[in-house]
């Protein structure tokens, strides 16, 4: 079934269609949420937050528009509100550990601890970016979306998430050499 009927009959109050979106959508939004929050049991109670908010906004929803990409939006927004609204320093998972670990040629308790040590940078440079450079990067490095697809669904001209991923980068780069002393 194509989700755009699943969402009709979510508005004609249907609990299976209900079901059938969330289980669609639950892991992606999950993983949204778990890297702009960093904790699990955080990421459980935003994704179950944006799922409510979604609940709620459905009838918004315009049907000559792809539902997921309205839908991304709709949990960014409710991400970065969060963010603004509490302003918590939430911690990020990083994924960069695994690329560290897979990089490394010789898989020694050493390289391990550099990998984890170099990833720890890395999330905390980007818990220091605002949320509008966070978010680009998550979706452009974690998440692996074209720069086209991040404009798409952040409904943001290709150029500003160009400018956006290119200085999220500079000031990850920078904080990190701030931290190390110029030494990685």
């Amino acid at each position: 079934m194509e989700v755009k009927e699943i969402v009709k009959k979510c508005l004609k109050g249907e609990a299976e269609a209900w079901k059938m979106l969330v289980d669609l959508y639950s892991r992606k939004i999950f993983n949204l949420a778990y890297r702009f929050a960093g904790t699990p049991q955080e990421a459980e109670d935003l994704t179950q937050e944006i799922f409510l908010k979604l609940y709620n906004s459905l009838e918004k929803y315009d049907f000559e528009k792809d539902f997921s990409a309205w839908f991304l939006t709709l949990a960014r927004n409710f991400l970065i509100d969060e963010y603004r609204k509490h302003r918590v320093e939430n911690s990020l998972r990083s994924d960069f550990e695994e690329l560290n670990a897979s990089a490394s040629a010789v898989d020694s308790p050493e390289n391990r601890l550099l990998g984890q040590e170099k990833a720890e940078l890395v999330r905390q440079a980007l818990l220091s970016l605002s949320p509008e450079l966070r978010i680009v990067l998550i979706l452009r490095e974690l998440e692996g979306f074209s720069y086209e697809e991040i404009a798409s669904q952040l409904k943001l001209p290709l150029g500003t998430v160009k400018s956006r991923v290119n200085r999220g980068r500079i000031q990850i780069a920078r904080a990190i050499l701030e931290k190390t002393g110029g030494e990685l």
